[in-house]
């Protein structure tokens, strides 16, 4: 699609660009600080509003949060590529189901649950994660991953039921 950045801007751009803004930057960078270093994440939301300033022509008005996620995923992506050093995967150590309060059994229980979500594979954690962390399912979750809603409703489905077995597998000890 050609960029709109070239498109006149108007007024009510602006407007709509600030409300945009204000309504989603929260989620958009703990999007990012549950994926990367804390310290990038506000770059990373910057660089995926920018490019929705550019393509505003183009995005969806009922589905913005959606079309956000999406370009953040590639952005991270595209930030990884070049930051070999960012941390790939890694869930964080808060927002975790707690075990009992104690330490050595939340280790333990943190480190399973990264070993099962390390095994179910790039896509269906990145359904999974979507899903948990920031929430989306039905349309919403068929907008960012680009496919239907029946397909983005089975993508999860199947998601879940590899973390089951795959949790089940690693907890069968």
């Amino acid at each position: 699609m050609p960029d709109s950045a070239d498109a006149p801007k108007t007024a009510a751009d602006v407007d709509w660009f600030t409300v945009i803004v204000r309504e989603h930057s929260t989620a958009l960078i703990r999007y990012f600080v549950r994926r990367g270093p804390r310290q990038d994440a506000e770059d990373l939301a910057a660089e995926v509003f920018a490019t929705a300033w550019r393509r505003r022509n183009d995005l969806p008005r009922e589905a913005v949060l959606p079309w956000l996620y999406r370009t953040a995923g590639f952005t991270l992506a595209n930030s990884r590529r070049k930051h070999i050093d960012l941390p790939v995967d890694e869930v964080p150590e808060s927002g975790v189901v707690r075990v009992d309060g104690d330490p050595e059994l939340n280790l333990l229980f943190d480190a399973e649950l990264r070993g099962a979500l390390a095994s179910v594979g790039e896509r269906d954690r990145q359904i999974l994660l979507l899903h948990a962390w920031e929430g989306l399912d039905g349309a919403d979750l068929a907008e960012v991953l680009g496919i239907s809603r029946s397909g983005a409703d089975a993508a999860l489905s199947r998601a879940r039921k590899r973390l089951r077995d795959a949790w089940g597998e690693r907890m069968s000890f």
